[in-house]
């Protein structure tokens, strides 16, 4: 167990499970996906970080491997934490992380589910973070913090990545947003008055996907969504509360890869009203690597 803690084994099951091959088939055919991996649940509580973590970090162990990535974006979540402590990988010199958004709270208290020190710590390789509140005060406030000289480097950096890695947000009181006092109460239920029930990289979707703008848009210090158009966004999402957001940025269009637990998945496409998945196997997809997982 200890040799497994300090990264020195990985105990890993390989081999394709029909059902998740499946699901991984639809919603990939459905929305054009380049990548999906569907994992099977480990019943480790309501959210499966735990399966999330492992399947994310090898995603992102592979991806560091192919050397075909100057710069990787890192979104913020909850999800994306137990991924970085499932990653071991000690030879990324040859990348830079970024992070796509600020990573302060409104109190100007440091995220608790920021990763990119412990990316650095973990990988060897250089992560920035950008050192602004994740959403600013007002909207006249955005373009004045994104004009500083550090926040204007570390945006031009967030704008050369071509492989985003990005959580996604309930619109909820029991959203991350909330729990990590990124915003207040009022303003995710204003989100939500206006139609909103997805969120990723600080924008905002209704459930069929289309775009919403509240207030919190227009404040936010990330990316503009055009500005993302055309680059591989892969998320990393699940759990019943996620069901919603998954299946909304799904149908808008922004995401080119997705990693999902299965009952995760059987929801989504429940609730988007699709039929029985197709039984065939996406002959690109690696066999699922889950370290340290229990049969």
């Amino acid at each position: 167990a200890r040799a497994q803690r300090i990264g020195a084994v990985k105990v890993s099951v390989v081999g394709e499970v029909a059902e998740c091959a499946a699901l991984e088939a639809e919603i990939s055919g459905r929305f054009g996906l380049g990548y999906c991996e569907v994992v099977p649940d480990l019943d480790d509580g309501e959210m499966p970080f735990r399966e999330l973590g492992i399947a994310g970090a090898r995603f992102l162990e592979r991806e560091i491997e192919s050397r075909r990535h100057d710069v990787i974006g890192v979104g913020h979540g909850r999800t994306l934490s137990p991924l970085v402590s499932e990653l071991f990988c000690e030879n990324a010199h040859d990348v830079s992380f970024v992070s796509m958004l600020g990573g302060l709270t409104r109190n100007f208290a440091a995220n608790p589910f920021d990763v990119m020190h412990r990316l650095a710590e973990k990988t060897g390789a250089p992560a920035y973070a950008m050192p602004v509140p994740f959403f600013a005060n007002t909207a006249a406030d955005r373009p004045v913090l994104l004009a500083q000289r550090g926040v204007r480097e570390v945006l031009a950096l967030a704008e050369r990545a071509n492989l985003i890695l990005a959580g996604l947000g309930g619109v909820t009181l029991k959203a991350n947003l909330v729990a990590a006092q990124v915003v207040d109460p009022d303003e995710i239920m204003a989100a939500a008055d206006e139609g909103a029930v997805g969120e990723m990289l600080g924008h905002f979707f209704d459930q069929e996907g289309h775009v919403v703008r509240p207030s919190l848009n227009d404040r936010a210090l990330s990316p503009a969504l055009e500005n993302l158009k055309g680059r591989r966004i892969v998320a990393v999402a699940g759990g019943e509360q996620k069901v919603e957001a998954i299946a909304a940025i799904l149908a808008s269009g922004s995401l080119g890869g997705l990693i999902t637990v299965e009952s995760t998945a059987r929801r989504v496409l429940a609730r988007l009203g699709t039929g029985k998945a197709a039984m065939a196997v996406p002959a690109t997809r690696p066999a699922p690597q889950m370290a340290g997982a229990h049969s």
